[in-house]
């Protein structure tokens, strides 16, 4: 007879056919007829087995395996016996010496090997599509721990220190490729108690070691740190206490975000007392409880209101204080914010000619130069693309110093952006407001952002002294949403003996609940000051004290 190969073969005896035994029909061992060269052919069933050359020879040609020797890993301090438990070889592959750990799959069949060359470069042979995690043909399905490393080495490694008697896996290509197999043996891993992710200690390896953790049952992972590079390098330098101490040690896994246990007393005794500037009005200062740093602060009212005046008696506050100001006036030219801030600390309107002839040399020289240590302004008249505005707030803050930030208006950037592209005002409101959300938090430092308010149905305006709310904010509920505070200003421009208050109203305050009217403001008309003052009701007039 001839075999596959067209080989001529003899008979040499019958045999049961296990074909046929599974199935119940050869309960007389004769069905099966073997040959000379191993192979076999059932006349019953026509069940075909190869012969075991012709097996070798087929997963030979197909995987192109090599075998090699158990020994010692000497530099890496491995011994012979950790080898042959995770049937880790050294051999020869193409005249050169290599390591050659092997792969299976969730059979435990072996179908590939990672060969490893001296220079550190790495081949796979067989077919490595179906191979699960390095080791996981040695231990058995569950249990109350397993340890995944990052490579075959460290796993040995962990083994070692531990007897090898606990279960220790690694994925099969580092950090780059681990949530992948991970994912394939999720089944595995999720029978045991305990998930212990102990990977490098580089950015690599903490970030897929955070990966990899949420793919388990919540409290399941745990991610341990190491203090040298890896497991290996801590068994190298015998600091393998410590390697021990990073495995039982490890720290229950957590989304991102989610404060439990310690972290919660270690914040609640480690937080700083909240410092604040004061503000330049008693009543703002009693309701607010000050300036904070990182917090985003609103100011809004109606068109001609005074809400820039009211932003550069603030920020000529905060500069006399001692502190640096961000200045970014979109409504006006860079000029227009200089004599702005100017007046507030001559107290006289010097953009006006006829004024500031009569304001002394030597005042006008003092203040400029101190402005110019103190402050910095946006030179920027009109719209401002988004990121180049957060670029520049964010320079201010980190290279200026500047920890107070003004930002009049918000309006402004939006319609710019608008304009060219015809987008939606409400999200791109949105999208500014939480990006300044973010720098305030990032940077730690403390912004006023003006925001006009929307035309009302009513008879009366915001002109005409109407009282603000938040729903008369324009364009999104982000920008009562994301800020600390809301303060609002209300004045009306027609009367006749009352269009120079302004009544400072806190819409919204995140540091303590306290709303409502805070202030009244009384506008200087020659000075061009907001002073805080009383409310007369049966004058209708303003004074101040």
């Amino acid at each position: 007879m001839m075999n596959e190969n067209n080989e001529e073969t003899t008979f040499l005896n019958y045999e049961q056919c296990p074909e046929c035994k599974s199935n119940h029909r050869d309960n007389t061992g004769d069905n099966l007829a073997r040959y000379s060269d191993g192979h076999g052919f059932c006349f019953s069933c026509h069940y075909f087995e190869k012969s075991e050359d012709e097996v070798k020879k087929e997963f030979k040609e197909k995987t192109d395996m090599i075998t090699g020797e158990y020994k010692n890993l000497t530099k890496r301090k491995i011994d012979a016996n950790t080898c042959k438990v995770f049937g880790y070889q050294v051999g020869n592959y193409n005249n050169q010496p290599v390591h050659i750990a092997p792969y299976y799959n969730k059979e435990h069949e072996l179908i590939a090997q990672h060969i490893r060359f001296p220079n550190k470069k790495f081949i796979w042979l067989g077919d490595m599509e179906e191979v699960s995690l390095f080791g996981i043909n040695k231990w058995r399905d569950g249990g109350k721990m397993v340890v995944v490393s990052e490579g075959e080495i460290d796993c040995m490694s962990i083994s070692k220190i531990q007897g090898n008697r606990w279960p220790t896996v690694s994925v099969p290509s580092g950090s780059a490729s681990a949530k992948k197999y991970i994912k394939k043996s999720l089944e595995w891993l999720e029978k045991f108690q305990n998930v212990i992710f102990l990977f490098d200690s580089d950015s690599a390896g903490k970030k897929a070691a955070v990966e990899c953790s949420k793919l388990l049952s919540p409290r399941k992972a745990k991610i341990g740190r190491l203090p040298l590079k890896d497991a290996n390098e801590m068994l190298v330098k015998e600091r393998t206490k410590e390697l021990v101490d990073s495995i039982w040690g490890a720290s229950t896994y957590t989304p991102q975000g989610i404060i439990t246990g310690q972290k919660i007393i270690d914040l609640f005794y480690q937080r700083k007392k909240v410092k604040s500037v004061p503000y330049c009005w008693n009543g703002l200062n009693k309701k607010l409880g000050g300036i904070r740093l990182g917090e985003l602060n609103l100011i809004c009212a109606g068109t001609g209101t005074g809400k820039s005046a009211v932003c550069r008696e603030i920020a000529s506050h905060l500069l006399l204080q001692g502190h640096k100001v961000g200045y970014i006036g979109l409504e006006e030219g860079v000029l227009r914010s200089i004599d702005g801030v100017m007046s507030v600390l001559v107290n006289a309107q010097v953009d006006k000619d006829e004024v500031r002839d009569k304001v002394s040399q030597e005042l006008l020289d003092k203040q400029i130069k101190f402005i110019s240590d103190k402050v910095s302004f946006f030179d920027h008249f009109g719209s401002a693309e988004v990121n180049d505005l957060m670029n520049r707030i964010r320079y201010m803050v980190q290279s200026l110093g500047c920890k107070y930030i003004f930002l009049d208006h918000i309006g402004i950037v939006v319609s710019g952006i608008t304009s060219l592209e015809n987008s939606d005002e409400r999200r791109l409101i949105d999208n500014i407001m939480t990006q300044l959300r973010q720098l305030v938090e990032e940077l730690n430092c403390a912004m006023f952002v003006v925001s006009h308010l929307r035309r009302t149905e009513g008879k009366i305006s915001h002109e005409e002294g109407l009282q603000v709310s938040l729903s008369h904010l324009r364009g999104s509920h982000s920008l009562a949403t994301l800020s600390n505070q809301v303060i609002s200003f209300e004045r009306n421009q027609q009367s006749e003996t009352e269009n120079n208050i302004l009544t400072c109203r806190v819409l919204k305050n995140r540091f303590s609940g306290d709303t409502g009217v805070a202030s009244i403001l009384i506008y200087d008309k020659e000075t061009g000051r907001l002073s805080e003052g009383k409310f007369n009701a049966e004058e209708k007039t303003g004074t101040t004290h």
